[in-house]
């Protein structure tokens, strides 16, 4: 096996180490070497030339401004490949090449529980903020829909009339108008100036499992297990769609304005993107090999992100590209929330919430609230999250039955809660 090996001359392994150093400290490849930038690291080799007995020739003198000739003459000593030259024929793929970089993620303040808001006697499934961000919706399995005041935390108005658990909440930008939906089939529409339902939408077979409105029209979406969502007209209450396709219950729901306007997640592992004219599918897209339970998209980028058990992967629209995995939440993600400052949120079955640089991945914070006093440990689920209209409180709702406001640590600081940034755990992983 020795006698393969190539032998080369000490000037060649010397000019070749000193390739490798200049690769090492130079920022870019692509950028040619400057005469200063060789007469340092000739420099930094003076002791190693003379430690080895190396006669130095007239042109590789020890110099700041080592002349041309004495650059030609190191070029000439590695192998075409290696030329440190740009010109004379010889090939420069490596200093072509951009080094690869890691991005730092930006820093974002730690977030602390600030308020935790009882009076729920089931889970706390869903969570709703109003436009004008007064007071927020939550549903529950105690099978009531509550609206809470949102800066003080109080209770102002409960409404029955589902007869199981209320699985989602949504509130109308457009019109005084609160939508919902639970696992008795049901979707309601609730006039908030009467406090009673005003429609019934009637078409699923089974659980509804999620509820959106879409933003600019007038038509409200929902899932269900029984493996469909449904497109309604709020006014007229006629089903315009139903979105077949997935084969497993549909367990998430987002609207957008822009194309696509319908995304859903299932527990066939699939994302579904939808062509809302058409009621048909626009693209399916497999990459999860668990439950697809939550969807978040961010507000301002054209892109969103969705939870499984097994990752929580982030894609860009309208075709639904992959980007990047979000490793380490080892648990079964059930909600998903972003805000304007790349701050994702997710939120597990097993109670603890994990904080994300959405840019990078990287994983800045993570909690583990305690269960409040008379609840099993094992009601420490997070079914629900989402950020108020000001994104400076973090609503949560739990299986402990009440609902938890996050706020940031405004007297934290970069200095005092520094990004523990590790490059080799921001490595975008492509499957």
């Amino acid at each position: 096996l020795l006698q393969d090996v190539q032998k080369h001359s000490v000037h060649t392994l010397v000019f070749r180490s000193l390739k490798r150093t200049h690769d090492m400290f130079v920022s870019d490849h692509a950028k040619s070497v400057s005469m200063n930038c060789i007469g340092i690291i000739l420099v930094f080799y003076k002791s190693i030339f003379h430690s080895i007995g190396v006669a130095l020739t007239a042109d590789t003198t020890m110099h700041r401004n080592p002349s041309e000739g004495g650059i030609h003459s190191m070029a000439l000593a590695l192998p075409p490949s290696q030329s440190l030259l740009e010109g004379g024929g010889t090939r420069n793929s490596t200093l072509a090449r951009k080094a690869p970089t890691m991005p730092k993620p930006q820093w974002h303040p730690p977030w602390k529980l600030f308020r935790v808001i009882s009076g729920h006697l089931g889970w706390v499934r869903s969570i709703a903020v109003e436009p004008g961000n007064q007071w927020f919706v939550t549903g529950s399995a105690d099978r009531t829909i509550k609206i809470w005041d949102l800066a003080s935390g109080k209770l102002k108005l409960s409404l029955t009339g589902h007869i199981s658990t209320v699985r989602g909440v949504a509130v109308s930008n457009r019109s005084p108008y609160l939508f919902s939906c639970g696992e008795d089939k049901q979707v309601k529409c609730w006039d908030l100036e009467y406090n009673k339902v005003i429609r019934h939408y009637h078409g699923h077979l089974s659980a509804v499992y999620d509820i959106d409105l879409h933003p600019t029209i007038d038509v409200l979406v929902t899932c269900s297990r029984d493996a469909t969502a449904r497109v309604w007209d709020i006014r007229t209450k006629a089903n315009v769609h139903t979105l077949t396709g997935h084969t497993n219950t549909v367990a998430t729901v987002r609207c957008q304005a822009a194309e696509p306007q319908v995304i859903t997640g299932s527990h066939d592992s699939t994302i579904r993107l939808w062509d809302l004219i058409a009621g048909k599918t626009r693209a399916t897209l497999t990459n999860h090999k668990k439950s697809v339970r939550t969807l978040a998209l961010h507000p301002r980028q054209y892109t969103f992100a969705s939870g499984s058990a097994d990752n929580i992967k982030q894609w860009m629209f309208p075709d639904g590209n992959f980007i990047q995995n979000l490793s380490g939440h080892n648990a079964i993600i059930n909600t998903l929330a972003v805000n304007s400052d790349g701050v994702l949120v997710s939120g597990a079955d097993n109670g603890t919430i994990h904080l994300w640089d959405w840019r990078t991945g990287y994983n800045f914070q993570r909690i583990h609230a305690a269960v409040q006093p008379g609840s099993l440990d094992s009601e420490s689920g997070i079914f629900a999250c989402m950020f108020d209209n000001s994104e400076s409180r973090l609503i949560t709702a739990e299986a402990d039955k009440t609902i938890k406001v996050y706020k940031e640590d405004d007297t934290a600081t970069e200095e005092t809660h520094p990004v523990n940034w590790k490059p080799e755990i921001l490595k975008r992983k492509r499957f």
